[in-house]
């Protein structure tokens, strides 16, 4: 012996129904026993009407008592242990009984009908908001993602990847959304002041080329010159032009370097301008959306998309095996937008709702099939004796109210049998 005391056995969860069926089936025999006791007490008084009815009433409930006893037995087990045909119904039936109960649900209780009346009441998009906007969940949620990404991106040959981007791009980018979607990343580059930035860093680079080419330039003017007047002219005036022409040239591009220039003022009411036409202007988009799909579709650009392709792969990948990296950061923070996007916009919730109903419905066909099938293969792989214990033990009680019903029943249908044969032919044989 170690000196530990036995460890005590686990509760039995179905201990008060075990109670109440073996009450009830005590009930429902005893019963039965007192139908035999008074028919047999019933030939022990002395002949006459009463004890004749008490003959015919005791047999009638003793012989229906005995046949639900029988009926209730044969669901579960073999009456006596005897091998009477058809008994032991479940048991035996165990397999069938569960691919009618997999078809009976998948068919009658996920229909469509069914489906759509509980997915109308029930608030995915409220549901993914919460889930989004609690960092405990949205968190991890978005380092697994990011954790997942070069994994996802090399599964993707580089082959059929350059020849997704080729095919579908230049589809996406001519087709009416792409002005639209063009004009709406100009007005946010506006909102932000972003514009002027760019027109600055333009400007500023177109400059620093000037500088750089000014004596290439400066040749190229003076040459201009002796070829329009002539070699003395050209020997005169070409250097003159040349500064002229270059100064000029600087000191515009000064004037625009204050936020309230003239030509930066008429930059942004270009801008403006052209925003107005490709949301207001079908042609106009049209046009841009052409130039667009030729841009993105030729070798050069398409060149370029599979460096960046190639580039994006290895950042993602280098990322991925950093603690800190930006990708889960970056994720985090879609995740918080969409949250806040479904819970400021009616319109999206309902849109993030209606497409898990279509998908629902969508998929309803094949997953009624896999329901029927998953249910019957979890029942074929029940224990039959604990199949059976669990269902009698649950049923059991009311099986048992069977029995005392068709004794009683039997009982006051013999003693009004026997009266009413009685009183039409006289004398009943029993």
């Amino acid at each position: 012996m170690n000196g530990f005391p036995p460890a005590a056995a686990p509760p039995d969860p179905d201990a008060e129904l075990r109670r109440n069926l073996i009450r009830h089936r005590r009930f429902a025999t005893g019963l039965l026993l007192l139908m035999a006791a008074l028919m047999l007490g019933a030939y022990q008084l002395p002949p006459g009407y009463w004890a004749e009815l008490l003959q015919a009433s005791a047999k009638a409930g003793l012989v229906g008592g005995l046949a639900d006893w029988f009926a209730v037995t044969a669901l579960f087990r073999r009456p006596l242990g005897l091998p009477i045909p058809h008994t032991a119904i479940i048991p035996n039936q165990k397999a069938r009984l569960g691919r009618g109960l997999g078809r009976f649900v998948a068919n009658h209780v996920f229909t469509e009908a069914e489906l759509q009346r509980v997915m109308a009441r029930v608030d995915v998009a409220g549901l993914l908001r919460r889930v989004l906007a609690d960092p405990a969940t949205a968190r991890p949620a978005a380092e697994a993602l990011a954790a997942s990404l070069p994994t996802l991106l090399n599964t993707l040959e580089d082959g059929r990847a350059r020849r997704l981007i080729q095919r579908l791009l230049p589809r996406m980018v001519s087709g009416p959304g792409a002005a639209r979607l063009l004009a709406r990343m100009l007005r946010a580059l506006m909102a932000g002041g972003q514009h002027q930035a760019v027109f600055g860093l333009a400007l500023a680079q177109l400059k620093a080329l000037l500088a750089a080419k000014e004596d290439d330039l400066r040749a190229a003017i003076q040459a201009r010159v002796r070829a329009e007047g002539g070699a003395l002219v050209g020997w005169l005036a070409g250097a003159a032009v040349a500064r002229r022409i270059l100064g000029t040239i600087n000191q515009e591009l000064d004037r625009t370097q204050p936020g309230d220039s003239t030509l930066r003022i008429a930059f942004e009411a270009w801008l403006n301008t052209e925003i107005e036409r490709l949301e207001t202007d079908p042609e106009r988009a049209a046009a841009i959306g052409r130039a667009l799909r030729d841009a993105v579709s030729h070798p050069t650009v398409a060149a370029w998309l599979m460096d960046v392709w190639g580039r994006l792969k290895r950042s993602l990948a280098a990322d991925a095996a950093s603690p800190d990296g930006r990708a889960a950061a970056m994720m985090e923070g879609l995740f918080a937008n969409v949250g806040t996007l479904l819970e400021e916009d009616p319109a999206a919730r309902e849109r993030v709702n209606r497409m898990a109903q279509q998908a629902v419905r969508g998929t309803l066909g094949a997953a009624q099939g896999q329901l029927a099938d998953f249910i019957a293969g979890v029942v074929a792989r029940w224990d039959t004796a604990t199949v059976v214990e669990k269902i009698e033990l649950r049923v059991g009680r009311d099986l048992q109210f069977v029995r005392v019903n068709g004794t009683l029943v039997g009982f006051l249908a013999g003693g009004a049998l026997f009266m009413l044969l009685t009183a039409l032919f006289g004398h009943v044989a029993h």
